[in-house]
């Protein structure tokens, strides 16, 4: 069966199955299916959110949604900007969804959202096609019936902006960006208000080359990137103000989460770029950042609101990862998650709802560059021995023998245990030798190595 029919077919079973059961009932007794909004920042540390504990960056926006909702203090994504996107759009470790390289033949939340009869629109980065436009790849063709934004990154100063299918031109006024992009989100949710609809909106800050308009500039306590933060949550809390007053709050599950941690091994390329200011954020307390397996790599900030569902004020420390979007979205919209290709994504409605402290997720993998670099099990954290494949920029890359951390204790992996704990890295080693490969491996390079048309 080929992915069109495959997804034709599971449209009409949702349609026909109705809304199931886990959703909230209306006034009328009748149930609804929720919208989702995620705003999906990059580059953004650990610390960078005052909530997250940062002492320079002013987010009463992000603060005020936290306390609204739920901040979960483990979340994961993947260690660089592709990977994690195309994990977060397939519910599938890069491995298997091929980060920059994502073929045709994966199948987004979008398009099963779709099935189950919701509007779809993307806002911003996509770079899951090579950074190219390439037919099958694009926003449109997997699943978004509506795309405004760069299909790339911006290291270079500028951004090549579509609007669908159409180029609209180069842009080298990174400072509107986050505005623009969010101009864009809320026309989106304008115009479709009446029935259920998903938004992701990935902006392009604070990746690369970074900047903040006038009214933000030179306006925080840290400098250009705490700018840049500030002017983000700004934004997002225009965002959230569209929500409310179109009267789609209590029936909208609003994220916030980032791609992968800051660029804080790149100061002095990054500094060099923005004359001498800082440029990079911070990974609070934990080791490393962009690009490394270290919890600075890869844990980031998450909060997500839904009010009356998702318990308010409440602080979580379940694992959670951005591949669980899609099983859980799932759950709450009616579709069937693909019974053909191996997700590594969890249901985590119930740790959404407050029905459950610790989620449904027994264990995370830890991946880089086609790698298995290490697995989490509760508070304890293994990296496998003779680790080999890394980013260039990352500087710390640790004893290379195995090494066991208790997160619990020691956030910032300061001490290996795996001496003195013996038992619990075999029963790490027994989760890394079950991890389930792939038969090929995919691309990892971010552009492809040779001309590609449309």
């Amino acid at each position: 069966m080929n992915r069109r029919t495959f997804l034709e077919r599971l449209g009409a079973a949702a349609l026909a199955a109705g809304p199931v059961g886990r959703l909230p009932l209306q006034a009328d007794g009748q149930t609804r299916r929720p919208n989702f909004v995620i705003v999906f920042t990059d580059d953004q540390g650990y610390g960078d959110l005052a909530c997250y504990g940062s002492k320079t960056i002013r987010s009463p926006r992000l603060d005020k949604l936290a306390k609204e909702g739920t901040r979960f203090t483990d979340f994961y994504a993947q260690p660089v900007c592709g990977p994690s996107r195309s994990a977060l759009l397939t519910g599938r470790y890069p491995v298997r969804s091929q980060g920059w390289s994502m073929p045709e033949s994966e199948i987004t939340f979008a398009e099963l959202l779709k099935t189950a009869g919701y509007r779809t629109g993307c806002i911003g980065k996509w770079d899951v096609s090579n950074r190219k436009d390439i037919r099958g790849r694009v926003p449109n063709d997997q699943g978004f019936d509506y795309y405004w934004g760069t299909l790339g990154a911006n290291d270079g100063g500028a951004v090549r902006l579509y609007d669908n299918r159409n180029p609209i031109g180069v842009d080298r006024d990174m400072a509107s960006l986050t505005r623009r992009y969010t101009d864009r989100g809320i026309e989106f949710i304008k115009a479709n208000k009446d029935k259920p609809f998903m938004l992701y909106l990935a902006h392009t800050m604070a990746h690369s080359v970074v900047d903040a308009s006038a009214a933000f500039k030179d306006k925080s306590k840290g400098g250009l990137y705490d700018d840049v933060i500030e002017e983000l949550d700004y934004h997002t809390g225009r965002l959230l103000d569209a929500i409310d007053e179109l009267g789609l709050r209590d029936n909208t599950l609003v994220i916030f989460t980032t791609d992968n941690g800051p660029w804080n091994n790149m100061q002095e390329p990054l500094r060099n770029k923005h004359n001498g200011a800082v440029a990079w954020g911070s990974s609070g307390p934990l080791r490393e950042g962009k690009g490394s397996t270290w919890e600075g790599g890869v844990r980031v900030p998450c909060i997500i609101r839904w009010p009356g569902h998702v318990p308010a004020a409440r602080v979580s420390d379940a694992i959670f990862s951005t591949v669980d979007f899609m099983p859980t979205f799932a759950a709450l919209a009616g579709y069937e998650v693909p019974k053909d290709r191996i997700i590594d994504g969890v249901d985590q409605t119930a740790l959404l709802l407050g029905e459950s402290a610790e989620g449904a997720r027994d264990h995370l993998y830890y991946l880089c560059r086609n790698e298995l670099h290490g697995v989490r099990k509760g508070k304890w954290k293994l990296l496998v021995p003779n680790r080999k494949n890394y980013y260039g920029y990352v500087k710390d890359r640790g004893s290379n023998e195995t090494e066991l951390y208790n997160l619990e204790s020691d956030i910032g992996e300061s001490r290996n245990l795996a001496g003195e704990h013996p038992e619990i890295v075999s029963e790490m080693l027994e989760l890394i030798a079950a991890f389930r490969w792939p038969a090929k491996l995919p691309d990892i390079n971010i552009t492809l190595k040779t001309k590609v048309g449309k």
